[in-house]
C-alpha cells in the first residue's frame, strides 16, 4: 500500500503543478463522447455529457474479476493548449457488489487529462480517481486509468475557418425591416 501510494504521488504531484501553471481557455470540443475504460483490475464503460460550457457528468460502468460498479462524477474541464488538450477535476459517488463482501459505496475524486484526437472523433484520456469505501474491506483505493472514447455528438463549431468555405459571414447583412404587426389576441378572442 506505502509503495503504490508513493508511486501515484510521484506521478500526480508534477501534473498537479502542471495544471495548475496552465492558463484556463476554452474546454472539450464534444457534447457527447462514449467508449471503453481500462485500469488494473476493471474494465468497463464510459460515458461523458456536456451539460454547462466547460462542466460534464460522466458515467461509469466497471466490472473486474469479483466485482461490479457504477460511479457518476460531475467534471470541470479547463484548456490547456486549446479546446483539444484539457484537463479536468471531479467528484462523485459509486455503488457496487463484491462477491465476496456483498454490496458496497463510495464517494470519488477525480483528476485527468484528455485529448480530442485531430481530424477525428476520438477522445483519448488518463486519470487518477481516488475513492473512499463504505462497508467493504478496502477503506480507499488510489487507481489510475485510461480511455478512450467516440465523440458521438459534436460541439458547434467556432474555429478560425468557420466562415471561410459557405458559412454565414459570407452571407452578406441584411438591414431590420420592421415587421408588420398583428393584432394582439386574447384568450377569449376567436
Amino acid at each position: 500500500m506505502t509503495f503504490r501510494f508513493r508511486r501515484c504521488c510521484v506521478v500526480l504531484l508534477p501534473a498537479i503543478g502542471l495544471l495548475l501553471l496552465a492558463r484556463p481557455a476554452t474546454a472539450q470540443k464534444y457534447r457527447t463522447a462514449a467508449g471503453v475504460r481500462l485500469s488494473p483490475g476493471l474494465y468497463g464503460l464510459t460515458v461523458q455529457q456536456k451539460f454547462l460550457p466547460k462542466a460534464t457528468l460522466e458515467g461509469l460502468v466497471l466490472a473486474g474479476p469479483r466485482e461490479v460498479t457504477g460511479t457518476v462524477l460531475a467534471e470541470r474541464h479547463f484548456g490547456i493548449l486549446g479546446p483539444s488538450l484539457n484537463y479536468y477535476l471531479g467528484a462523485g459517488g459509486h455503488v457496487g457488489n463484491n462477491k465476496n463482501t456483498g454490496a458496497f459505496g463510495g464517494v470519488d475524486a477525480i483528476v485527468g487529462v484528455e485529448y480530442k484526437i485531430l481530424l477525428s472523433r476520438l477522445v483519448i484520456s488518463a486519470d487518477f480517481k481516488p475513492s473512499i469505501e463504505f462497508n467493504s474491506d478496502d477503506w480507499a483505493r488510489f487507481p489510475t486509468a485510461f480511455s478512450l472514447r467516440y465523440v458521438l455528438v459534436k460541439e458547434k463549431k467556432t474555429g478560425l475557418f468557420d466562415g471561410l468555405f459557405g458559412g454565414d459571414k459570407d452571407k452578406p447583412k441584411q438591414k431590420n425591416k420592421p415587421k408588420k404587426s398583428s393584432p394582439r389576441r386574447g384568450l377569449f378572442d376567436w
